[in-house]
């Protein structure tokens, strides 16, 4: 019944309720990943407690990050199928119960199932669906709606750092623990608040399910108003299921998604030791303790300043075709500033690292959903998110380790700051080099005309050409469709600029009179 009441809209409304999503998105990031952040200030406190090495320990933040990316494709799942209010509500009660848990812990094997995968397994269910969210009620101000939304892991870090360690030595880390567990539970407030909504995309028909004979009449009706990952669904036959379940996850053969991937592994191999390592690398290089939890508070005020500010800058109409290579800006920059990172050993000059480094970390997390549902759409965003997100785990749970590993055998955070910062260097350097081999192979396609005066891009697919001028915006291209036996002659080419919506210039010489009318009638 809750599905037959969602409000329907042509397009994703851009205000209204949609602030309140932003709102829950934002307490969400503060529990999730602001909470996952300061695990790294318990650091010191489970080695010196448990009496283990900086590898063992790193395990802990590693298990939270791994198990809350991994099984991100069933926080997204539960949302489809489901409900995004049910999935958060659920993880929320299973964060609380692992950080409440983990207050008992008498080994860091305890620890390594309460804090790690019970606690990692809660934020998952919470953390992409309401990301996801926020990009079904925004359109043309979605960075800026992702960027205040996002900013929550900054604000809650920079708020939460100074606060734990206070927690730490007033309660002991047993019940700073506790504490955590109990403002964990936050999170089922925040599911509350994500009310959904059904889209006009959401709702269009395969036409291939439609055309099956295993599919009803009443089942093709159903599949004619609700989206393939409608919870209603799931009544339908198998081979239904295993239809709509592939189209939700058919983005990944994309080229565009695939490249994405692959460079999402480098940079979440870069980006995770630094939180973990931040602070005992600033203890080891005789900053106090109260100096290194405030390095990680700077890093979190400047981390919201650059979720807000590279949102709000990539939906200025300049910037917003370049957001992708602003992404890529940004990881760069985040690497490069690893580079720099063991050669600052003294407060004064960690905290232009912290500056520099939070900045750059806001802007590409807040353009990471932006950039994925750029290339994948709004209607397969959850999903695809969930992928992206899964992707960030394996990274996420072997790179604090190794980077423990070569802190006990080189005696330094040397090797581990640089195996960081060209990580994140290559992840953005793979980026670019996609980037400009696509536009080197579209200025490199055969022209259908042998009129040299005006560069064309020419599409193929099977036996239909188009040709459409390069000057043109290829979203504002409106392409006619003619059959390839009309080309045998020169005399018959046809040439299309449209510009505005719906207006075509006729720029060929010869076209016969049938051609030309039938083009006009396609363009209608």
């Amino acid at each position: 019944m809750a599905s037959s009441r969602r409000a329907r809209h042509a397009g994703p409304p851009d205000g209204g309720w949609g602030w309140m999503i932003v709102a829950g998105c934002f307490l969400v990031t503060i529990c999730t990943r602001a909470v996952t952040r300061c695990i790294s200030i318990f650091f010191v406190e489970f080695q010196a407690y448990f009496g283990q090495d900086y590898a063992r320990t790193a395990w802990i933040h590693s298990i939270v990050d791994c198990a809350t990316m991994l099984c991100a494709p069933l926080g997204s799942l539960i949302s489809n199928h489901v409900s995004c209010q049910v999935g958060i509500m659920l993880g929320g009660l299973l964060a609380s119960t692992g950080l409440i848990l983990s207050s008992f812990a008498t080994s860091l094997e305890h620890l390594y199932l309460s804090l790690g995968v019970l606690t990692g397994l809660g934020f998952a269910l919470c953390y992409s669906p309401a990301i996801a969210m926020v990009g079904k009620y925004f359109n043309k101000r979605k960075a800026l709606a992702y960027g205040i939304a996002m900013s929550g892991s900054g604000i809650g870090t920079f708020i939460l750092a100074p606060v734990v360690q206070l927690l730490i030595e007033q309660f002991s880390w047993r019940g700073a623990l506790l504490i955590l567990g109990g403002f964990v539970l936050n999170l089922c407030v925040c599911g509350a608040l994500m009310r959904p909504i059904s889209l006009k995309e959401d709702c269009k028909a395969a036409p291939e399910l439609l055309e099956q004979n295993y599919v009803s009449e009443t089942e093709k009706q159903d599949l004619k108003r609700m989206s393939i990952s409608s919870p209603l669904i799931k009544l339908w036959p198998h081979e239904c299921l295993c239809y709509c379940s592939w189209k939700e996850y058919d983005f990944l053969l994309m080229p565009g998604f695939m490249v994405l991937a692959v460079s999402i592994l480098f940079m979440a191999y870069g980006c995770s030791p630094l939180f973990v390592y931040l602070v005992p690398y600033a203890l080891s290089v005789g900053v106090s303790h109260h100096q290194a939890a405030f390095l990680m508070s700077i890093l979190g005020v400047v981390d919201i300043i650059g979720n807000i500010t590279f949102g709000w800058l990539t939906d200025r109409r300049c910037l917003k075709k370049h957001r992708y290579f602003c992404y890529l800006f940004a990881v760069g920059m985040d690497g490069l500033s690893c580079l720099f990172l063991p050669v600052l050993r003294s407060f004064p000059l960690l905290v232009p690292f912290s500056f520099t480094f939070g900045y750059f970390d806001g802007a590409y997390v807040t353009l990471i959903p932006v950039v994925t549902a750029d290339a994948v759409g709004t209607p397969l965003l959850s999903s695809a998110l969930g992928v992206v997100y899964f992707l960030h785990a394996i990274p996420y749970l072997v790179s604090p380790p190794v980077a423990g590993w070569l802190v006990d055998t080189t005696g330094s955070y040397t090797a581990s700051f640089l195996l960081c910062g060209f990580s994140m260097i290559f992840s953005s350097a793979l980026l670019c080099f996609a980037r400009l081999a696509k536009k080197i192979k579209r200025t490199h396609l055969p022209s259908l005309t042998g009129n040299t005066a005006l560069k064309q891009h020419i599409w193929t697919n099977g036996a239909i050409a188009y040709s459409v001028t390069a000057e043109l915006d290829q979203r504002d291209v409106e392409f006619l469709a003619v059959d390839t036996n009309s080309f045998s002659k020169r005399d018959d080419n046809i040439q299309a600029v449209l510009h505005g919506r719906h207006f075509l210039a006729w720029l060929s010489m010869g076209i016969n009179q049938d051609t030309r009318a039938s083009c006009e009638q396609f363009a209608r």
